[in-house]
């Protein structure tokens, strides 16, 4: 779809690969765009499961900062809100097989996956406190209801690395795989959902996540509270400080 994101049918599995080792996998228009029209199209392509990956040191540290103004943010169905939509509609089980840095959006998107692998070299990150501004994804409950509240709100607010085996203590994400066959796990996982009878499998995901039904409630409060604290001081001084010492 674009040469930041690869998206691969097989065995009715869609895999959807962000391809921007250089950055980080960090997220451009087009990859949050190129990311929801391969969550949009999976259903009605006879897709069963969908992997969400990245290339490289990281799966994905979130937000290109570089682009935080782009005007495609502004659009209704654009950018991570068009993402975040994709994702709250998604009627199929998703899987995370995460490579690598989860930072941001990479951390907040997890609670959204129905399974979630990681490397051992994974480290999570929620920055956002520092970067002047507030959670984003529904993380402010969803990271709670996944890891407990106590925890979820040391990781919040301290801003703090979190490494594999913790993730997994906490129930951010079901085990740890060696990063050489962490793709293979993926994939053999996704291929054995995708492979269950489609009705049932669709309609015991939908089951499964009726407790998320307070977390889209949590994104809409989280857009209003971005939209007041983006562009203000601490947040123009926070990014203004990143761009500068990258």
């Amino acid at each position: 779809m674009s040469d930041q994101l690869r998206v691969e049918d097989r065995d009715g599995v869609r895999t959807i690969t962000w391809t921007r080792p250089d950055a980080l996998n960090a997220m451009t228009i087009a990859m949050w765009n190129g990311t929801r029209d391969a969550l949009d199209g999976a259903a009605d392509a006879g897709i069963g499961c969908v992997v969400l990956t990245g290339t490289g040191r990281a799966f994905t540290v979130g937000q290109d900062l570089a682009e935080f103004g782009d005007p495609g943010h502004a659009e209704p169905d654009g950018g991570f809100r068009g993402l975040m939509r994709a994702l709250q509609e998604l009627e199929l089980p998703l899987v995370a097989a995460v490579n690598g840095l989860a930072v941001g959006f990479g951390l907040t998107v997890l609670p959204w996956c129905d399974v979630v692998l990681v490397a051992p070299e994974a480290r999570f990150r929620a920055p956002f406190v520092g970067l002047g501004v507030t959670t984003e994804a529904g993380a402010s409950v969803a990271l709670a209801d996944v890891m407990g509240p106590r925890a979820a709100a040391e990781l919040v607010l301290t801003g703090r690395w979190m490494d594999a085996e913790e993730a997994v203590r906490h129930g951010l994400a079901n085990r740890v795989v060696p990063a050489e066959e962490l793709p293979g796990a993926a994939a053999e996982l996704a291929r054995g959902i995708a492979a269950q009878p489609p009705t049932a499998l669709r309609r015991t995901t939908a089951l499964l996540r009726e407790g998320r039904r307070g977390w889209s409630d949590a994104v809409a409060r989280e857009y209003d509270a971005f939209a007041e604290l983006a562009g203000g001081e601490e947040n123009i001084a926070a990014i203004t400080a990143f761009l500068e010492g990258r």
